[in-house]
């Protein structure tokens, strides 16, 4: 069973549908004991950096995500859900779970390029991305909303690299802890493709 941790942001629903066209067995919950019993987590997420982890921290959940972390299940962090698990971010001075070595920092102001980045892109899985499709005959595509991405300490961590007028961190994968910048459940076909990877972890 996959949980869908719901606290009040993030597009939880569509996060579910999408795992159900594949096949996965998944559910909704901001319940501490159904978070803590499943087999993987997702940390979904849309909007402001303060705001997310202040809502995470009040529903009382994070000492249980953090015990499914330290069990190295497989937990995947989307869009706000990425940048929580690095320590922290230019948006906000709240700090982040600090789960894994990066942070969170403003897309840079180039010429012709607006903020937030939004749209299909194409990503660049590195080898051995397991949420990736190292083989893929044509470019994989995905829907990304954002003003932040995550930087990496580690270049090792990078697990997809996407680019908008210059790289930045499109996924990482740091042992069970996974994070992706764009929105698998709206990403059509390469969405669910990346869903029934981590569901088959």
């Amino acid at each position: 069973m996959i949980a869908i941790v719901d606290y009040g942001v993030g597009n939880v629903g569509s996060v579910l549908n999408m795992l159900r066209k594949v096949g996965a067995r998944a559910r909704i919950s901001g319940v501490a004991a159904e978070i803590e019993a499943a087999d993987k987590v997702i940390l979904p997420g849309v909007g402001h950096f303060g705001q997310g982890m202040r809502k995470l921290r009040e529903t009382g959940l994070v000492p249980v995500l953090e015990r499914v972390v330290a069990s190295s299940r497989p937990t995947l962090g989307i869009c706000l859900g990425m940048q929580m698990m690095t320590r922290g971010s230019e948006e906000s001075d709240v700090p982040g779970l600090g789960w894994v070595p990066a942070q969170t920092r403003r897309l840079p102001d180039l010429p012709g390029l607006r903020i937030p980045h939004m749209g299909w892109n194409r990503v660049r899985p590195t080898p051995g991305a397991r949420l990736f499709d190292a083989q893929a005959t044509e470019p994989e595509r995905f829907y990304f909303v954002h003003s932040y991405c995550v930087h990496a300490d580690e270049p090792g961590m990078v697990a997809a690299y996407c680019r908008y007028g210059e790289d930045f961190v499109a996924g990482f994968e740091v042992g069970n802890l996974m994070g992706v910048q764009f929105h698998p459940e709206k990403s059509h076909l390469f969405g669910m493709a990346l869903l029934r990877r981590f569901a088959a972890l």
